[in-house]
């Protein structure tokens, strides 16, 4: 239950300063600050979680990341569904704040839907935002197989590294799909702006969570392959 409660926590976190920071300062690529500002938020997150909660539930935050380590046989599918459930759950609580913070401030959403994701800046294609969020999740995932092996001797750098990369691929994503790579923080913003009125974020959604999935399968896949090779 403590590692559920941390993955909660974790995750509402991560939306509430992620998706914050991208709704007040905006993520359009012209201006270079704002863009910048947000892959940081994001990536400082999960550096500051993984110090705070890494050491009670791995600190996976994501969907993706915990299909990945449960395909590379560091959890079981029972603690798998557990962990989902909390971090779609966390990430709701986080965008639920969010709607309360700008609702009751009156302070205006720059990214239209509470950072949820889009295809509008690929010009909604499908195809194209599948692409991207494969290929960005498989790096991310790829990078944190690979850091939390015991073979890697990170030790207390691994945190670091991790944050660092979900910064990196937010830095090309974000101006394509708005980057996920992770179906709960995509799932939660969306949902509670389809409350609002917003449908155009939920009735896309899917891609941001197909797409990290397979992203995730296919890290989990190719790193156990590269660990035998090296074994």
């Amino acid at each position: 239950m403590k590692k559920l409660i941390a993955e909660f926590i974790g995750t509402a976190v991560l939306v509430t300063l992620g998706c914050g920071t991208a709704m007040l300062v905006g993520c359009d690529p012209s201006q270079g600050s704002g863009y910048l500002l947000t892959a940081l938020a994001f990536g400082l997150v999960i550096v500051g979680m993984a110090y705070c909660v890494g050491n009670i539930s791995g600190c996976h935050i994501n969907p993706a990341v915990s299909l990945g380590v449960l395909m590379s046989g560091g959890m079981k599918a029972k603690e798998f569904f557990g962990y989902v459930v909390a971090q779609c759950l966390g990430a709701l609580a986080g965008a639920g704040i969010l709607a309360a913070i700008f609702g009751l401030g009156g302070v205006t959403d720059m990214t239209g839907g509470f950072g949820s994701n889009g295809l509008g800046s690929i010009n909604g294609s499908i195809v194209a935002g599948l692409l991207v969020e494969v290929v960005l999740t498989f790096i991310f995932v790829l990078t944190i197989l690979g850091v939390t092996s015991k073979k890697a001797g990170h030790g207390s750098f691994g945190g670091l590294i991790i944050g660092l990369t979900l910064t990196l691929v937010h830095i090309l994503g974000i101006g394509l799909t708005g980057t996920s790579v992770n179906p709960a923080r995509s799932l939660g913003p969306a949902i509670v702006a389809a409350i609002t009125g917003n449908t155009a974020p939920i009735a896309c959604v899917w891609v941001f969570i197909v797409g990290p999935l397979v992203g995730a399968a296919l890290a989990a896949l190719v790193y156990k392959f590269l660990e035998k090779e090296n074994a």
